[in-house]
């Protein structure tokens, strides 16, 4: 997660600052933008991070689902050979 909210800092920081210096802005604006722009990044990489990290986690519970409910047919379901 620390990962995640510095590499979402530091893209921020770093497309924010490229965008003000590439417009011609004065450099204390640019610095000024780009820590903003560093806050904005490091939260909305934390939050998609989140949603990611959640939508693993579901996608495994479904697939362990899914192989329980495969394992417990197999087991319920006749042996191919035997008769009844």
């Amino acid at each position: 997660m620390k990962f995640i909210f510095l590499a979402g800092g530091f893209a921020g920081f770093f497309l924010t600052m490229l965008t003000g210096y590439i417009a011609g802005r004065a450099p204390d604006l640019v610095l000024r933008d780009a820590a903003y722009g560093s806050l904005a990044g490091a939260l909305l990489f934390r939050w998609f991070w989140s949603v990611f990290v959640k939508a693993l986690t579901e996608a495994v519970a479904i697939k362990r689902a899914a192989a329980a409910a495969a394992a417990a047919a197999a087991e319920a379901a006749p042996a191919p050979g035997k008769a009844k």
